[in-house]
C-alpha cells in the first residue's frame, strides 16, 4: 500500500486521513504538485448517498487536474449493504466502508464528509427514504457541510427529477443537495450552526450524468448532449506516470467490501455534467469561470499569491529545501490573514509542504496501542531534519498539555529521539476510542450524535497528540502529530496502529443469537478481556423473565492486560416459545462494564477498534426438522452455516473444489451462500454435479444472487431468470400461493406469524420468469407495486428438490427471527 501511495503525486500532503497508516513521505514531484494546489483557492463538493456511489474519475479530475479542493459528501456510511470480504454487517460494515472511502480519497486526492443518515437498506422512493431518515435532520447536515466546506461548485451524482426510478437514497441525495444550495446562505436557517460556521452561497450545481441514467451505454452514446458540458476525464499526469482514469480505478478499487475492483484505462474519455442551478460558464473547459480562485479572493492575499507563484516557478526538483525561506515567509503572511476559512486550510497545506521540503520527520510512538484511563504511557519522540536548512526543535507539548522546552539544533540527517511520558485522564474524562456515531443508540434511519462539533466528520478525532514547536529560518511553526503505535511484522514489515483508549474490561458472548430448539439448558460461554493488569471483579448474566441462569454471579481474576477469562453460565429456557436478550455485566470497584471490544483488521484499511453493547438474543424456538447433514458453499459472507448449527444441523463448509459426486453423497442438502454465483467462477463447472446430487434425492438450496454478473446462465436445472425485483418493506403482507405445499406444512406449520419481526427487507433479486416445473410459494409486494411471486420457488428434480430463494435469510438469522428458522428448516426437510 505504501509503495502505491508514494508513486502518486495526487495524495494530499496535508491529509490526515488515517492515523493508523505509515506517515506519508512525499517525493519531489509530489511536493511540487502540492505547491501548485496551494495556489488554487477553489472548492468542489461532490454529493451522493453511499460509499461507492462517487465518481472517482470526477473527484480525481477536480483534485488533481483542476487542483481544486475537492470533497465527497456521502450521506450514509453504507451500513445496509452486503459484505464480500467478511461477516461484518450493519454498523460494523459501516465502519469498514467509512475507512474504504478514506483510503479511496487518499488515492484520488479528495476529502471525505458524511451526514448522520443511516443506510437502512434499499428504498424505492425518496418519500420513504426521507421519512425514515428524518428529512430535516439530514438536510441540516447537508447545509452544515456546505457552510463548513464552502464549495464554489456542487456536483450531484444523481438526478433529482427521477423519484421512483432508482434507489430512494440516491434521488434523495440530489434533492437535499439542491434544497441546501439555497438554504446555506440564509442566516435564519439552522441558526445554531452559525455559532461555529458562517453562511455560504455556492455558485453552481451540476448533475453528473452517465449511461446508467439512459438505460444503456448504446442509448447514452446516441443521446443528444448539446446542453451538457463535456469534460475529458483522462488527462495524463507525467509526474506520476498515470492517467486520471488509472488513478480513479485505483481509488474505486478500495471499495473491496462491495467487490468494486476496477481496471484502469487510458486514452480520452468524456464525462458529462448538466447545469441545474447557477450561471453556465461560457468557457466550458473552466467550470470555475467567473469565480476568483487566486489568492486575490481574500483580503491581503495577493502578496501571498505572488510569493507562492515565485516558489512554483523556481522550484528546484533536485533540492526542494531551496524553497524553504520563501515558504516560511508565505506561512507567516498566512498567519496574519483575517479570513479564517482559507487561513486554516492553507496554513495546514503549507505546513505540510514546509515539512516535506525540509525532509522533516516528526513522530510520537507509544509503547502500546491500547491504554486505559488514569494510566502512565511511555513515548518515544523522533525528530530529524534531512536538509541543510537551519532548524531547531524549540519545545514540544505533550498530550497532557505540558510544554517541554528543548532548544535543540536539528542537524542534517541526525536523528534525535526523546523519551517522554504522560498520563491518560481519569475515567470520566477519558474518551473511549470508538466511532463517535456509534456511542449512542440511534433510530432506524439516523445515527444519534449529541456532540454537534462531530457531525459530518469522517471519523473520531485523535485526542492524544504531541505538538512539535519547530523553528525554521527563525520562524516557529507548530506541527501536531497523533500518537501512534508501531511494530515490525515478519511478513508485512513496519505496521502502524492507532493509540487507543479502551475500558479496563470488556465482555463478549460470541453468539449473537442463541437458539434453544428444546427446553434443554445450554451452557453459554462469557469471555472477559482485561484492558489492564491485575483485573479483579465479578460477572453476572441478566436474562429475560421466565429464563433461569446459574450461577447468579462469578468472580474474575486476570493477571495480564490483553488476556481473557472464560466463564460458563447455564441458561435454561421456558417450556414454550419465547425470546428475549441476555446481557453480561462486569462489576469492578463500583464501575460496571457491558460492552464488547471488536477489532476490525483488514490489510486495505487501517486497524479499527469498535466498542458496542454486548447482548445476545435468546430464542426458545418451537421447531422440528428432517435431515441431518448439510453441505454449505460459502458465498459473499454470511452467518447461515452457524445459524443452521444452532438448530441442530450437522453443517460442513465445502470449498467449491470439493464439490464432487463422491463428497456430496453423504449430505441431505447442499446450501449455496448468498451471491455465490456472482463471486465464485468455478461454480459454473460444478452445476452438473450439483444437479445430479438433486436428481439422486438431495436438496439444493440457492440463496439470492444479483441479476448482473452471474458466472453461469444455468443457475437451475430448469429455466430460471433473475430480476431486480425486491420487497424492501419488512412488514409487507405475505400471501401463501401454495398453502398445501409441504414447504409450508412439514415438519413445521408455517403461518403469517412466522413473517413477523423480519428486519430490513423481505427479500431481493427475485426471479421474474421460471419454468412451469417450479412452484411459486409466496407472494408479496411493496406499496403501490404489483405482486412479486419469485421469492421462494421449489421444483422437484428427479428424486430431490431444487429451491431458489431471494428471501433475506442472511439478515433474519443474525436477528434471531424465529419464523425464518422454521421456514428454512422446512426447505431443508423437503422430501425427507
Amino acid at each position: 500500500m505504501i509503495k502505491l501511495l508514494r508513486c502518486l503525486f495526487l495524495i494530499l500532503i496535508s491529509s490526515t486521513l488515517t492515523y493508523a497508516q505509515q506517515p506519508q513521505k512525499p517525493n519531489s514531484s509530489e511536493i511540487y504538485e502540492s505547491i501548485k494546489k496551494l495556489n488554487f483557492l477553489g472548492s468542489v463538493l461532490y454529493v451522493a448517498a453511499h460509499p461507492d456511489d462517487e465518481n472517482t474519475r470526477m473527484i480525481s479530475y477536480m483534485a488533481n487536474g483542476v487542483k481544486a479542493r475537492t470533497a465527497y459528501l456521502s450521506l450514509t456510511r453504507g451500513d445496509g449493504g452486503q459484505n464480500l470480504i467478511g461477516p461484518e454487517i450493519s454498523e460494523l460494515l459501516g465502519v469498514i466502508r467509512t475507512q474504504e472511502l478514506l483510503t479511496a480519497r487518499a488515492i484520488d486526492g479528495g476529502q471525505q464528509l458524511f451526514t448522520r443518515a443511516n443506510d437502512f437498506g434499499y428504498s424505492k422512493h425518496p418519500d420513504e427514504t426521507l421519512a425514515i431518515w428524518n428529512k430535516q435532520a439530514v438536510l441540516s447536515d447537508v447545509v452544515l457541510a456546505i457552510r463548513q466546506f464552502q464549495p464554489d461548485i456542487i456536483i450531484n451524482r444523481f438526478d433529482h427529477r427521477s423519484p421512483g426510478t432508482t434507489h430512494g437514497h440516491h434521488t434523495s441525495s440530489a434533492m437535499l443537495s439542491l434544497e441546501a444550495f439555497d438554504l446555506a446562505n440564509d442566516s435564519s436557517v439552522y441558526p445554531d450552526q452559525l455559532k461555529s460556521t458562517e453562511i455560504w452561497q455556492a455558485q453552481r450545481v451540476f448533475f453528473n450524468t452517465s449511461w446508467w441514467f439512459y438505460g444503456s451505454q448504446e442509448k447514452y452514446d446516441k443521446a443528444d448532449k448539446s446542453n451538457l458540458i463535456a469534460l475529458d476525464m483522462a488527462p495524463f499526469f507525467p509526474s506520476s506516470g498515470l492517467s486520471n482514469t488509472e488513478i480513479a480505478a485505483l481509488s474505486r478499487s478500495q471499495h473491496k467490501s462491495q467487490g468494486f475492483g476496477n481496471t484502469g484505462t487510458r486514452g480520452s474519455e468524456k464525462e458529462y455534467i448538466e447545469l441545474i442551478k447557477g450561471s453556465m460558464p461560457t468557457d466550458q473547459t473552466n467550470l470555475f469561470e467567473g469565480i476568483d480562485t487566486s489568492w486575490n479572493r481574500i483580503k491581503e492575499g495577493s502578496a501571498i499569491g505572488n510569493i507562492l507563484k515565485d516558489i512554483e516557478k523556481n522550484y528546484d526538483f533536485k533540492n526542494p529545501s531551496a524553497s524553504l525561506p520563501k515558504l516560511v515567509i508565505a506561512y507567516s503572511a498566512i498567519q496574519n490573514l483575517e479570513n479564517g476559512h482559507w487561513k486554516t486550510i492553507k496554513s495546514n497545506e503549507i505546513k505540510s509542504i514546509i515539512s516535506a521540503c525540509a525532509g522533516l520527520y516528526l513522530e510520537a510512538v507509544a509503547e502500546t496501542n491500547h491504554a486505559t484511563a488514569d494510566q502512565n504511557i511511555n513515548l518515544t519522540l523522533e525528530a530529524i531534519n534531512r536538509s541543510n536548512s537551519e532548524i531547531h526543535l524549540e519545545s514540544f507539548t505533550n498530550p497532557n498539555g505540558l510544554v517541554v522546552k528543548k532548544n535543540m539544533i536539528l542537524k542534517n540527517n541526525q536523528s534525535i529521539k526523546i523519551k517522554e511520558a504522560f498520563r491518560t485522564p481519569i475515567l470520566d474524562k477519558t474518551p473511549i476510542t470508538t466511532p463517535y456515531w456509534l456511542t449512542e443508540k440511534g433510530s432506524l434511519g439516523m445515527y444519534k450524535v449529541s456532540d454537534q462539533a462531530l457531525i459530518g466528520k469522517p471519523e473520531s478525532p485523535e485526542y492524544f497528540n504531541v505538538t512539535f514547536n519547530v523553528s525554521i529560518t527563525g520562524v516557529t511553526i507548530p506541527f501536531t502529530k497523533p500518537i501512534v503505535y508501531k511494530t515490525n511484522d515478519p511478513v508485512k514489515g513496519e505496521v502502524y496502529k492507532p493509540f487507543e483508549i479502551i475500558p479496563e474490561a470488556s465482555v463478549r458472548i460470541a453468539q449473537k443469537v442463541i437458539i434453544f430448539e428444546t427446553e434443554k439448558a445450554k451452557v453459554i460461554p462469557v469471555k472477559v478481556k482485561a484492558g489492564r493488569d491485575n483485573l479483579e471483579g465479578t460477572v453476572q448474566l441478566s436474562v429475560p423473565t421466565g429464563w433461569i441462569v446459574s450461577p447468579e454471579k462469578q468472580s474474575i481474576s486476570i493477571a495480564n492486560k490483553g488476556n481473557e477469562q472464560t466463564l460458563l453460565f447455564t441458561v435454561t429456557p421456558p417450556i414454550n416459545q419465547n425470546e428475549g436478550y441476555i446481557k453480561p455485566v462486569i462489576s469492578i470497584n463500583g464501575n460496571t462494564y457491558s460492552n464488547e471490544l471488536i477489532e476490525i483488521d483488514y490489510d486495505h484499511i487501517p486497524y479499527q477498534t469498535v466498542l458496542l453493547p454486548n447482548e445476545s438474543k435468546v430464542v426458545r424456538l418451537d421447531i422440528k426438522k428432517k435431515g441431518e447433514k448439510i453441505a454449505y458453499i460459502t458465498g459473499a459472507g454470511d452467518v447461515v452455516p452457524e445459524s443452521l448449527k444452532q438448530i441442530g444441523y450437522n453443517v460442513t463448509t465445502l470449498s467449491p473444489s470439493a464439490i464432487t459426486a463422491k463428497n456430496l453423497k453423504q449430505y441431505d442438502a447442499v446450501v449455496i451462500g448468498i451471491r455465490a454465483y456472482n463471486t465464485i467462477d468455478v461454480l459454473k463447472f460444478k452445476q452438473n454435479i450439483l444437479f445430479d446430487f438433486v436428481k439422486n434425492g438431495g436438496n439444493m438450496v440457492v440463496q439470492y444472487n444479483t441479476s448482473r454478473g452471474l458466472v453461469t446462465d444455468n443457475l437451475a436445472p430448469y429455466k430460471l431468470q433473475l430480476s431486480t425485483d425486491r420487497v424492501t418493506d419488512e412488514f409487507a403482507d405475505v400471501k401463501f400461493l401454495a398453502p398445501n405445499h409441504p414447504v409450508l406444512n412439514v415438519p413445521n406449520k408455517i403461518t403469517q406469524s412466522d413473517f413477523d419481526n423480519w428486519t430490513q427487507e423481505r427479500g431481493l433479486y427475485f426471479p421474474d420468469s421460471w419454468a412451469k416445473d417450479f412452484t411459486p410459494i409466496l407472494s408479496m409486494h411493496d406499496k403501490g407495486e404489483s405482486a412479486k411471486k419469485g421469492s421462494l420457488l421449489v421444483a422437484k428434480y428427479g428424486e430431490g428438490y431444487y429451491i431458489y430463494t431471494g428471501l433475506s435469510f442472511f439478515r433474519e438469522f443474525p436477528a434471531g427471527v424465529s419464523g425464518a428458522y422454521r421456514l428454512f428448516a422446512n426447505i431443508l426437510s423437503l422430501g425427507k
